[in-house]
């Protein structure tokens, strides 16, 4: 259904260095860029989620978050871990959320500007 999402950041530099660190873990990767925008995904030019630099960008309130498609648990925890490093803060870690499946594995951050992101895998642990 969706093409990409942009959000909007105060800080081009420090933003793609959270989200190169946290959806690096995933599997996506800088797929273009430029002065104003970092885009995101797998295959060059064909950005998912897109960075755009904004001097009065700010995150939307409570309820709204982005999730990530994480392939493995593992890349959930690298996930995490990757972005605290770089200035993201915990907002619930990693582990089994049995409120929202059985199998549903994930882990909650907040990016320098406030906008809420999850990485999760929901299937068994074999995955």
């Amino acid at each position: 259904m969706l093409h990409h999402v942009s959000i909007g950041v105060r800080d081009l530099a420090l933003s793609g260095r959270f989200y190169d660190a946290a959806l690096g873990a995933l599997g996506y990767r800088r797929v273009f860029e430029d002065d104003t925008a970092i885009g995101y995904g797998i295959a060059d030019g064909e950005d998912l989620l897109c960075l755009k630099l904004r001097d009065d960008a700010f995150a939307p309130g409570p309820g709204f978050h982005l999730a990530f498609c994480a392939p493995s648990r593992a890349s959930v925890h690298a996930f995490h871990e990757a972005a605290l490093r770089v200035g993201g803060a915990d907002n619930g870690g990693p582990g089994l959320r049995p409120d929202y499946g059985e199998h549903y594995y994930a882990a909650f951050l907040v990016d320098p500007d406030g906008h809420r992101i999850e990485a999760t895998i929901n299937a068994p642990l074999s995955v």
